[in-house]
C-alpha cells in the first residue's frame, strides 16, 4: 500500500481522508499548512501527497509548485484535493505540477482511484 501524505489545515477533512486510507490499508502522514507539508515531503518522501488549496502561509498551489520543481520530491505525484471547483482552478493546479485534481467533499472510491491512478 501506499505512504500518503495529506496536507490540509482541516482536523475534520484530515481526520476523514486519514480514515478512509487507513480502511484501505495505506499509511498515512499529516501536516497542517503548506509549508509543513514541503518540508515533510522533504523529509519523509512519500509516494503520493494530497494537497489543499486553502492554507494559511503559502497556499497549496504554491506548495505543489514548489514539490514539482524540486529534485529532492519532484517525483511524488500530488493530488489537489479542494473545495475550489472552478475549472480556472483546476487548470492553475495542473500548470502546478499536480497530477490529479478532485474536489471535497471527496467519495472514497473516487480517492483511492485517483491514488491508484498517479501511483500507476
Amino acid at each position: 500500500m501506499a505512504r500518503v501524505l495529506i496536507v490540509d489545515d482541516s482536523p475534520t477533512e484530515t481526520h476523514k481522508i486519514s480514515n478512509i486510507l487507513d480502511k484501505h490499508g495505506h499509511e498515512v502522514l499529516t501536516a497542517e499548512s503548506g509549508e509543513e507539508g514541503v518540508a515533510t515531503a522533504k523529509k519523509s518522501l512519500p509516494d503520493v501527497v494530497l494537497m489543499d488549496i486553502v492554507m494559511p502561509g503559502i497556499n497549496g498551489f504554491q506548495a505543489t509548485r514548489q514539490l514539482s520543481k524540486n529534485e529532492s520530491t519532484s517525483h511524488i505525484p500530488v493530488i489537489i484535493v479542494t473545495t475550489k471547483d472552478l475549472e480556472s482552478d483546476r487548470l492553475w493546479g495542473m500548470r502546478q505540477g499536480a497530477k490529479g485534481y478532485l474536489t471535497k467533499p471527496v467519495e472514497d472510491a473516487t480517492l483511492l482511484k485517483a491514488i491508484t491512478e498517479v501511483l500507476a
